[in-house]
């Protein structure tokens, strides 16, 4: 991260007219927070701006009213002349949009938090910290952009999400310096920290408990799976947006340093979200093509159930 980025995305978001913001597929609360968040400050600007994502907020996130102007399709009749991507390590994870991002003729910024960042943009402003929501305040500040209630609570929810309710270890004085900025504007805390870690329904209740009953300790107790399958969302009516947050259980329990969550895609498909208490899972999933933050990553893995399990098991092994 540096100064001149930071310059130069003020600049280019005063230019701008019309301007799209992307986020990664399977958007997060800090995904869309951060997004939406500079889309609101930009429009109260006077400038036209849209929120663009291959998949809908899912219903987690439904808390706040401006998760229902996420938009799944490019607007008919608008030219946009600069594209923000935001929380997105590389421009594979902008999915349907990755195309479009890459073949723009105009200038396009990375605003971003991922030690696996490949700066893909025309500026990159990558900075390693809790969340991309503890450094849009920053380019909000620096461009002059207004920090409203509805913008703070957009902020605060990517910023609690992504740091785990602020348990997580890549929380510095820095993060808590921005949430208290946020409270300060008037970010209610406390309704969004019980929606995203307290509140579920009874059906997720029902997933969790499906999915505890099957963890699977390896490496002399230092590594724990848990495996959600598509029968497990059948069974109880469920879908991905409902295993928020699993994968941070069995690192509570003493002697576990490592925590994977296997989400069945469809057979032959897993999705892997990694959690640390200190080994690097950004190395583990950089393996397999994946990538995030150390104690924090995720990759896609393709194979038999066991087959996927082995390849994991042995390079978290290597890491020990």
């Amino acid at each position: 991260m540096t100064d001149n980025a930071l310059t130069s995305i003020v600049k280019q978001l005063k230019d701008a007219r019309a301007i799209a913001v992307f986020c990664h597929v399977r958007p997060d609360g800090d995904a869309l927070g951060s997004g939406l968040a500079l889309v609101t400050a930009l429009k109260s600007a006077g400038k036209t701006a849209c929120m663009l994502c291959e998949e809908a907020a899912p219903d987690r996130l439904k808390i706040l009213p401006a998760m229902d102007d996420v938009c799944t399709v490019l607007p008919q009749g608008v030219t946009f002349d600069l594209l923000v991507s935001v929380d997105c390590a590389d421009l594979t994870r902008l999915g349907t949009f990755a195309s479009f991002f890459k073949k723009f003729r105009g200038t396009t910024i990375n605003i971003d938090h991922h030690i696996s960042n490949d700066r893909f943009a025309s500026i990159n402003y990558v900075c390693e910290c809790t969340a991309t929501c503890e450094i849009i305040p920053d380019v909000l500040r620096a461009a002059g952009l207004p920090l409203t209630k509805d913008i703070a609570d957009l902020l605060a929810l990517g910023l609690l999400t992504d740091s785990g309710n602020f348990a997580h270890q890549d929380v510095t004085q820095n993060t808590f310096t921005i949430a208290a900025e946020l409270r300060a504007a008037g970010a209610d805390f406390p309704a969004i920290s019980y929606a995203m870690f307290s509140r579920q329904t009874k059906n997720r209740a029902l997933l969790y408990v499906r999915v505890l009953n099957s963890m699977r300790f390896s490496l002399d107790d230092r590594l724990v799976f848990l495996t959600v399958t598509q029968n497990d969302f059948r069974e109880t009516d469920t879908d991905k947006s409902q295993t928020e947050g699993f994968v941070d259980f069995p690192l509570s329990i003493d002697g576990v340093e490592v925590s994977i969550a296997l989400m069945e895609v469809k057979q032959g498909q897993y999705k892997a979200s990694l959690r640390s208490k200190r080994i690097s899972v950004n190395a583990v999933a950089s393996e397999f093509g994946g990538g995030g933050h150390i104690l924090a990553s995720g990759c896609m893995l393709f194979g038999e159930y066991e087959e996927v399990i082995e390849r994991l098991t042995y390079a978290v092994y290597k890491q020990l």
